[in-house]
């Protein structure tokens, strides 16, 4: 059984909800991004989203544009964010990782390296944006020799014979997208997050996690009813935007600095 499922079946005994914080590896330097991951730990994640910067994150909004251009700008690579996910492992064994991003960075290191590195690091789960279903059987076969999970998203205008396919070729769980546009768009729907999220559970027997527009505990409480996790990843990426370039975060610095965090995970426990 692999971690993500493990965590989701605990929690669903608990009855609880999955708390899914992103963050973008090496904003602002890969030593803060590792006690980032820790204090975020401490302020009740259940899985970590970590972005591994790409220079056209194309479906991300200008908060995650520049957290990606601040961690390229530090020489932040795939390999490097492997490196960090292995130094996160000496510590924490527990707590499900996912690298999140492009597809570029990958077909550069060559999937079946990849995919060893990445299970050897204690990835846990792999969600490459850009990679479209239909395109993905060799990624996928890869992938999933190296037990590895892969995330695919469904959004609010993939219909309905295509996100059955997607259910079936994902492992972990589904993310759903919960509006139209780029990460940190405002316009959200709640109404039809409902009704989009209720027809994708009929036919869905993975967890389904809502992400895209949650930036605070009052929404964080709402998507929560409707799905098995909430994914937080511009109202976070926002907060370490406000951290000092050059300056390494200890992990009590940071569990003040991201305390909307530990507020949204109350929520979600009350939800």
């Amino acid at each position: 059984m692999s971690r993500i499922e493990k965590c989701f079946k605990q929690l669903k005994r608990q009855n609880k909800k999955a708390f899914i914080p992103y963050l973008t590896a090496g904003d602002p330097n890969i030593e803060t991004s590792l006690n980032l991951m820790h204090a975020l730990v401490q302020a009740g994640a259940d899985i970590i989203e970590l972005g591994y910067p790409f220079s056209d994150p194309s479906s991300d909004g200008p908060v995650i544009q520049r957290a990606v251009e601040r961690s390229l700008a530090k020489h932040t690579s795939l390999k490097g964010v492997l490196a960090l996910v292995k130094r996160f492992r000496e510590e924490n064994q527990d707590t499900p990782l996912v690298l999140m991003g492009y597809l570029n960075p990958i077909e550069c290191m060559g999937y079946q390296k990849f995919a060893e590195d990445a299970e050897a690091a204690g990835v846990d789960g792999v969600l490459v944006v850009d990679m479209p279903p239909e395109e993905a059987h060799d990624l996928l076969q890869i992938i999933h020799r190296s037990e590895l999970d892969c995330i695919f998203l469904v959004a609010p205008t993939t219909h309905e014979a295509r996100a059955r396919k997607i259910c079936e070729l994902s492992s972990g769980y589904v993310y759903y997208v919960s509006l139209k546009g780029v990460t940190g768009a405002s316009h959200l729907d709640i109404d039809s997050v409902r009704t989009n999220v209720n027809q994708l559970k009929s036919y869905c027997e993975l967890p389904i996690a809502i992400g895209f527009g949650i930036k605070d505990a009052e929404t964080a409480a709402k998507l929560g009813e409707l799905a098995d996790a909430i994914i937080v990843g511009s109202a976070l990426v926002s907060l370490i935007a406000e951290l000092k370039d050059g300056h390494e975060y200890s992990r009590d610095e940071l569990s003040k600095h991201i305390a909307l965090m530990a507020g949204m995970r109350a929520a979600l426990d009350r939800s």
